[in-house]
């Protein structure tokens, strides 16, 4: 089990750095879906095969296939991938590089102090996870979950909003188109089509 674990983790951390390095959207989510199945694989060699099966179902089924979905809705074709060129530099990669390596170090330090905590020796079963979420921990599944909720109406407003805009904006022009008058066109051209 532990050479199975070092190969998930590694297959992890090199999808995750080609995940940050695609610059075709598509392929940046590909290897995100391989990071998260091979994260499952860690759990499950860990002894948490609830964790990796909520791995598997949540994160690398529903929700990356909500961002498929979405990659597809917007249609972003090769402009983004230029945009994306423009925006990705190797020096944008220095701050979360100093991060990692503090967050290595303070597992270096722990480690060599041996503070670090020992894994279970057994397999946790579902009813352990339940018990601990909802045992000394509820507090913050409560407020995790308050925070959802929060997030959850914040982008139904912004979204029907933005609905609702382009929604006036297409019965204007519209309204316009039958009634016989000309369109007015603004932008970098300057205005055509005037009555």
């Amino acid at each position: 089990m532990n050479t199975l674990f070092y190969i998930a983790a590694l297959v992890a951390v090199v999808a995750t750095v080609l995940t940050l390095t695609r610059l075709n959207p598509v392929h940046a989510l590909l290897y995100l879906i391989v990071s998260l199945l091979a994260v499952a694989v860690a759990f499950f060699t860990l002894g948490a095969p609830l964790v990796a099966a909520f791995e598997v179902i949540i994160y690398a089924g529903a929700i990356m296939v909500l961002f498929v979905f979405v990659v597809m809705l917007l249609n972003l074709g090769e402009r983004a991938v230029e945009q994306e060129r423009v925006w990705v530099r190797p020096g944008m990669f220095v701050g979360p590089g100093l991060l990692a390596a503090v967050l290595v170090g303070e597992v270096a330090v722990l480690l060599a102090r041996g503070r670090m905590l020992a894994p279970p020796t057994g397999r946790i079963d579902p009813r352990a996870v339940g018990v601990s979420l909802f045992g000394p921990y509820l507090l913050g599944v409560e407020l995790a979950s308050f925070l959802l909720l929060g997030a959850l109406v914040g982008a139904y407003h912004l979204g029907e909003r933005r609905s609702a805009r382009r929604t006036d904006d297409i019965g204007t022009h519209r309204a316009r188109a039958a009634s016989g008058s000309d369109l007015v066109r603004t932008g970098p051209g300057g205005a055509s089509g005037a009555p």
